[in-house]
């Protein structure tokens, strides 16, 4: 059992989002609605389950599909929602998820920012063979541009996954690692090196000379599984290329600073939900004959806490506002609410847990079955700090706003 459904949500009542087009209300009301009916109540399974394509939340995915989550990101012509703020409205639907379960976010991150999004610059072929179906959950999208040597460094001279040109295609050679939703993907947008440039394309995971290896078993976010995929002497149509040959850098770029604002928001959603945890147990738990919020160090870490969470989650919506606005590449708002938002949730989580004393470092007590969402948290933030652009390269980026790229390189 877990306090997990019952804590107060202080967002409510510290927050006030002066800003957020209503549209943008609406849908967090929704998805929080959503959350808390299905995401909430098998969350502790997700996240404390091992890494396996068993246990892959299929059935959570499916209710994500079928109570249109997956349509938020798109246009109405490719089968979206058609909202005025769809980059907005996104990030805000994974700071709810991943109140929750951040494990639950990331998936959706992938499927629909990563994949979805760089599906977007394909021809309508591709958005009807892989798009459509994307969006309608019938079939699950991976986005592969990590390799075991390269993943700050997508330069051509650091990948090794490489795509030859032949009369009717490419022939692809190579191994991306870390790819999210690979286990039970159906397709993988891939960044190719293409000659002296790169090129995005679409790979059917059931094609001949591709290989998924097993599900990584991983610090936390045991819910988002992860895998290398292996490509020998892969057959690629030409059909198959997402945008032009030679765009996939741009494409995949354009496509992670998306995801780097909805990790922002993962990140801001996680913080959220260890304070709610721990003004929880502030009040309730009780030492030296006082509860422990009566100890003014935890009111003043609070206060500070409270503090930060409202810039992490400013941050976050004015980066995807920019980006609703048209801007591809929100600088610095971007960076700097990847860097803020999850940094926030990693210093939080490791206070979290001294709030909480031995119980926070339980995954479950033997005695009564009782567990803490602030033992998961702990594990599920700190690759927040790493994936989609670690935090040392969005500090790079900001400070390349600030000197220009003749000091910074």
């Amino acid at each position: 059992m877990t306090a997990q459904n019952t804590v107060t949500r202080y967002q409510d009542s510290l927050y006030h989002d002066l800003n957020t087009p209503e549209e943008i209300l609406a849908i967090r009301q929704e998805v929080r609605r959503f959350a808390d009916e299905h995401v909430a109540p098998v969350a502790y399974a997700i996240g404390h389950t091992e890494e396996s394509v068993d246990a892959f939340p299929r059935e959570l995915f499916t209710k994500m599909a079928q109570a249109g989550l997956f349509r938020i990101p798109f246009a109405a012509e490719v089968g979206g929602r058609g909202l005025r703020h769809p980059a907005t409205a996104t990030a805000v639907m994974i700071e709810e998820l991943a109140y929750h379960s951040n494990s639950v976010a990331a998936i959706v991150d992938v499927h629909c920012i990563l994949a979805g999004g760089a599906l977007r610059h394909g021809s309508d072929s591709i958005k009807q063979r892989y798009l459509t179906p994307l969006l309608k959950g019938e079939k699950v999208g991976s986005f592969a541009t990590t390799e075991p040597d390269a993943s700050s460094d997508l330069s051509v001279e650091a990948m090794r996954t490489i795509a030859i040109r032949t009369e009717d295609g490419y022939i692809v050679n190579g191994r991306k690692r870390f790819i999210s939703n690979s286990p039970v993907a159906d397709f993988v947008v891939l960044l190719c090196v293409d000659g002296e440039r790169m090129t995005e394309l679409v790979v059917e995971l059931d094609w001949p000379g591709v290989r998924v290896g097993q599900p990584d078993k991983k610090l936390g976010n045991h819910g988002q599984l992860t895998a290398d995929i292996y490509f020998d002497d892969v057959k690629v149509p030409l059909e198959n290329v997402v945008g032009q040959p030679g765009q996939g850098l741009k494409i995949a770029l354009q496509t992670l600073t998306f995801g780097r604002v909805a990790i922002a928001a993962s990140g801001t959603g996680m913080a959220q939900a260890l304070f709610d945890h721990s003004v929880e147990r502030l009040k309730t738990r009780r030492v030296f004959g006082k509860a422990i919020g009566q100890f003014q160090y935890w009111q003043f870490k609070l206060a500070e806490r409270a503090t930060e969470i409202e810039n992490a989650r400013n941050l976050y919506l004015k980066a995807a506002l920019r980006m609703d606005e048209g801007q591809a590449f929100p600088e610095p708002e971007a960076a700097m609410a990847k860097w803020y938002a999850t940094n926030l949730a990693g210093e939080f989580a490791r206070e979290a847990v001294q709030i909480f004393g031995g119980y926070g470092c339980m995954r479950e007590i033997a005695a009564d079955g009782s567990h803490y969402r602030v033992e998961e948290i702990y594990r599920d933030c700190k690759i927040a700090e790493i994936y989609e652009g670690a935090n040392e390269i969005q500090k790079m980026v900001i400070a390349r706003g600030i000197f220009g790229k003749e000091i910074t390189g």
